[in-house]
């Protein structure tokens, strides 16, 4: 057994509660992974305290010094990718070989931070008075909180992380319960990088008690929240009325739009890899698929091939390549939306079981599920399942497709697949999304770009690339004026 601890001011400690949540592999339900130590409101307090403390030297340090410690973070991950990708996958289920791909990924982000450390900060601005010299810089916020979701345990702390440390600020992460040993390693990772003390603190708790003190918190300038968007909303309802910035991710329901001219080869794998990969667990995931009806059958009989080649199992087998769904509500919650979608009327065209036999050893395993026969007001057309589970809805031509597409309060991410480039541009345009495919899978971000959606998928600010020190920094504008 491992006893999950808090990592705050450079130390290790147990939380001060003395009670435990205990986690178990999503795969075998029956097999025990850990305790994680609870922590209290005191624990949190100390947390920001340190931090604050912390920040006074931080931000006097050299950019290019802190963003070596991303660089060193960054071997550590990769020398440790094995332990680390085993570890997440028997916490949350996802496949071994997408974990790590994750943990590579989250190597990538920590270089590419590293890297930002050497470029501008600021401008020289022209001044009408020829006597003065006018710049900007960029200033850190001071301690900013990161709460942080199961479904990517590496990538989505790092790639909040990383940004806010090379830009000068100290941080205090309260990870997901679901994943919170991961979080454990991801902090060891760190601290044998180097990095000083308090200036990654983490927390393990519950979100109504650890995420909300620093939401609260006075001297924790910004928040950055990536998970459901009721929680978001009540996280921005704070924040407002403490002053500091939110960042949120939230929720998706992305169309990927297929058009008769389309590669439907192309098409049905990016359907059907975009909606199952991670089991579904992914906020950028397919999760409605458009298809003009003139090749609606050609384009079905593609899916049914590519689906059936699924193998579901647990994740660590390396054949495998879909696991079960990370968690007992996550299970219920998704099996619950394919109840609904059948009381609603839609038509199963592949799976909806649960799969139980004795070799599954009681895991929440669920069938790759395919509705037809749906239409766009329907639950599962509208809410976010977070599951493996998409449904198809023929359209007349591209412009009711594009038009159903918008027809959602999100707007994360978008597909097209055509060869008609006048229809590829107008979708790029005209697609109410922050992330635009064409012939590619709604899923899939690289850490150079901009990464955020639209509507009530995100706050309006951008995650990852350039567009991270917009959220991490503060202009300050200085004027010298010389005789």
């Amino acid at each position: 057994m491992v006893n999950n601890l808090n990592y705050i001011g450079g130390r290790w400690s147990e939380g001060s509660t003395g009670n435990r949540y205990e986690h178990f592999n999503p795969a075998n339900p029956s097999e025990s992974l850990g305790f994680t130590e609870m922590s209290s409101l005191g624990d949190a307090e100390e947390a920001v305290k340190v931090a604050n403390t912390a920040f006074a030297d931080w931000k006097n340090r050299s950019s290019v010094e802190r963003g070596e410690y991303l660089r060193k973070a960054a071997d550590l991950l990769e020398a440790n990718v094995e332990e680390i990708a085993a570890c997440a996958t028997k916490e949350m289920g996802k496949r071994i070989v997408e974990m790590r791909g994750e943990v590579l990924r989250a190597a990538t982000i920590l270089r590419y931070y590293a890297q930002e450390g050497t470029r501008k900060i600021g401008d020289v601005i022209p001044s009408s008075n020829p006597n003065n010299t006018l710049y900007t810089v960029r200033e850190p916020l001071g301690v900013v909180a990161m709460i942080t979701p199961w479904n990517f345990p590496v990538a989505i702390p790092v790639w909040k992380i990383a940004p806010a440390l090379v830009y000068g600020n100290t941080v205090v992460w309260k990870p997901s319960q679901e994943t919170a040993i991961t979080a454990v390693k991801i902090a060891e990772i760190f601290e044998k990088a180097g990095l000083p003390k308090g200036v990654l603190n983490l927390v393990n708790g519950s979100g109504s008690l650890i995420g909300n003190a620093f939401v609260e918190h006075l001297d924790v300038k910004a928040v950055s929240f990536t998970g459901s968007n009721a929680v978001g909303k009540t996280i921005a309802s704070k924040a407002v009325e403490t002053g500091k910035k939110y960042q949120l991710e939230l929720g998706g329901k992305n169309p990927l739009v297929v058009l008769k001219d389309a590669d439907l080869d192309a098409a049905a794998k990016a359907a059907v890899e975009g909606c199952m990969k991670q089991s579904g667990q992914r906020c950028t995931a397919t999760s409605r698929v458009f298809v003009e009806e003139a090749i609606y059958d050609a384009f079905m009989d593609k899916v049914l091939g590519f689906v059936q080649d699924i193998k579901v199992g647990d994740g660590i087998q390396e054949a495998i390549t879909m696991g079960p769904v990370a968690s007992k509500n996550q299970f219920e919650t998704v099996t619950s939306y394919i109840k609904k979608g059948l009381e609603e009327g839609a038509t199963l065209f592949y799976g909806g079981k649960t799969l139980d036999a004795p070799e599954y050893n009681g895991g929440y395993f669920i069938e790759p599920t395919i509705f037809e026969n749906v239409t766009n007001d329907m639950t599962i057309a509208q809410e976010e399942i977070f599951g493996p589970v998409f449904v198809v809805i023929k359209v007349a031509n591209y412009e009711e497709g594009l038009a159903q597409a918008n027809d959602t309060i999100y707007g994360l991410s978008a597909s097209l697949f055509t060869t008609d480039l006048n229809k590829a541009f107008h979708f790029a345009k005209n697609s109410e999304v922050g992330l635009v495919q064409i012939n590619g899978e709604t899923g899939g971000a690289e850490p150079q770009a901009p990464f955020g959606g639209m509507k009530e998928s995100s706050s309006g600010t951008r995650e990852q690339g350039t567009a991270a020190m917009e959220f991490f920094t503060a202009y300050k504008t200085v004027t010298i004026t010389t005789k």
